[in-house]
């Protein structure tokens, strides 16, 4: 990832669209370095894992703040807005950024996706040293250039999330722990993995309900139902999110025009754009935009993160 050289006091910040995560919502990217701190809350259409290596760091979500440690690993829904507002000096974290379609093969315990689609961190210090191999393992398979490696560290990485499910693990806010007893609705998972890999493909186009059913081979109102219940969102807020976390990094380019933008993010016209992006980033794009121009710093009307409705 290319990080913005910004500073937040005398620390290297990130700054929302210096790297692609927010740019290629679709893809599933790995990484392993030094968390900088962040200019602001931002959000991207995947789900993140995070396994510290080293040292610590602080997370602002939405509803909730979480301190992790080395050997402590979470998982969470990064369409919520959040932000790393603290990392050691010495931290070092790896992780990845998966895509719904991959996050919804995977065979959770059944109460876990919905959690996370909601706003819920899972966090375990269920880890070991074998965990601080693979994970720089994966990033290098990931980086390697040899797609047969890639494909390879994927699916270690999604066979060992799922592991989670088989040891003490909380949710956060709710901190119960849960055990490894409940078995995800399979059917559901495929419906929905078929849906998010039919959008992914085809999000800034014109698509409704009714293309992203037939995609799955269901009935809209069943495609609906299925996916509002596995993840907490309509199918139009999650075609909206991978429009809008597109839409973040293009804003950022050089010269970018804010209607233009709009237009090839997928939406139909400037107004729903902004109204969009109010609803979850608190401002406009252009004001968005300014601010990050300007060096990162949050506006008032951007000081409390958002949802999608």
């Amino acid at each position: 990832m290319n990080w913005a050289e910004s500073k937040m006091g005398d620390r290297p910040i990130y700054q929302p669209g210096a790297s692609s995560v927010e740019g290629l919502p679709t893809a599933l990217q790995m990484f392993h370095n030094h968390p900088p701190v962040m200019a602001m809350p931002h959000w991207h259409a995947q789900v993140e894992v995070n396994y510290i290596i080293r040292g610590s760091v602080h997370y602002r979500m939405n509803d909730h703040a979480i301190q992790l440690n080395a050997g402590d690993m979470c998982l969470f829904w990064g369409g919520q807005p959040h932000q790393m507002d603290d990392s050691s000096d010495d931290s070092i974290y790896a992780g990845a950024h998966l895509p719904l379609v991959h996050f919804f093969r995977m065979r959770l315990p059944e109460s876990v996706p919905s959690q996370l689609m909601q706003g819920a961190t899972l966090v375990t210090s269920a880890t070991d040293a074998a965990d601080k191999e693979n994970f720089a393992r994966w990033y290098s398979y990931a980086r390697s250039g040899d797609p047969v490696k890639a494909e390879h560290a994927v699916n270690e990485l999604l066979l060992r999330i799922e592991r989670v499910g088989f040891e003490p693990y909380k949710m956060m806010p709710d901190c119960r722990a849960h055990s490894s007893g409940e078995q995800s609705s399979q059917q559901s998972s495929r419906v929905v993995a078929r849906m998010c890999d039919f959008i992914a493909g085809n999000f800034l186009h014109d698509i409704d309900s009714v293309n992203i059913a037939t995609s799955a081979g269901v009935h809209p109102k069943y495609a609906m139902n299925v996916f509002k219940k596995s993840t907490g969102m309509t199918l139009n807020n999650y075609v909206s999110l991978l429009r809008l976390s597109y839409a973040q990094a293009m804003l950022l380019r050089d010269g970018a025009n804010v209607l233009q933008v709009a237009m090839d993010s997928g939406f139909g016209s400037l107004s729903a754009f902004n109204k969009s992006f109010r609803n979850i980033a608190g401002m406009s794009p252009s004001d968005f935009r300014r601010d990050m121009r300007s060096g990162g710093q949050l506006s008032s009307a951007s000081s409390g993160m958002q949802n999608l409705p």
